[in-house]
């Protein structure tokens, strides 16, 4: 069975076809067969606006069904955790993973549109497996909100990697090996 994962781009100009585009290669290459990579283009990148991002998520969403695996990449991220705190209909998605995304509110990032992280992490359903990844050559997202991150979601699964950039080094093969672990636990979603 193919499991659905949707990958949510960051904000900036270019950011869909000249950045987030080789995240998407890498991890479509760790994860291999059985996986289905989604990578919507989400409207206006070089001013992401929150409200458009996530009726462009739950467009996508509704068209995995219950059970897609979630991936966000820096301001994406951001307003993925955002739209998950607003409540998804059904049964929701198997796990979300987050790749140097900016913590909002108090010590991180201010935001008019996004409801501050920790409130946003008391409004996600417990049991929902959650992964945060950051390089500590992060020149874009202070390597210090993935601490933050760490302290508003303490289930959470937290890897600081030493010498990757806010790209990760264009390396997603830590997060293909977390998503296909905790895949194997799960059953795959139905479409």
């Amino acid at each position: 069975m193919t499991r659905h994962v949707l990958f949510v781009q960051g904000g900036g100009e270019g950011t869909h076809d000249a950045w987030d585009d080789k995240l998407v290669a890498s991890l479509k290459k760790a994860l291999g067969a059985g996986y289905s990579v989604h990578y919507p283009r989400m409207p206006d990148e070089d001013r992401p606006d929150a409200a458009a991002w996530k009726k462009e998520i739950a467009r996508a969403l509704s068209k995995l069904g219950d059970g897609a695996i979630l991936v966000g990449h820096s301001v994406g991220g951001a307003i993925l955790v955002d739209h998950l705190a607003d409540g998804v209909p059904g049964a929701g998605p198997a796990a979300v993973f987050l790749i140097a995304a900016p913590f909002i509110g108090d010590g991180g990032w201010p935001s008019g549109e996004l409801r501050p992280t920790r409130e946003a992490a008391a409004k996600l359903p417990a049991a929902l497996p959650l992964y945060f990844y950051q390089g500590d050559d992060d020149d874009t997202v202070p390597p210090s909100h993935l601490g933050m991150f760490a302290k508003a979601f303490p289930r959470a699964t937290v890897r600081r990697l030493g010498g990757r950039n806010h790209q990760l080094n264009d390396d997603l093969t830590e997060v293909a090996r977390d998503i296909a672990a905790t895949s194997s636990s799960r059953p795959a979603a139905t479409t």
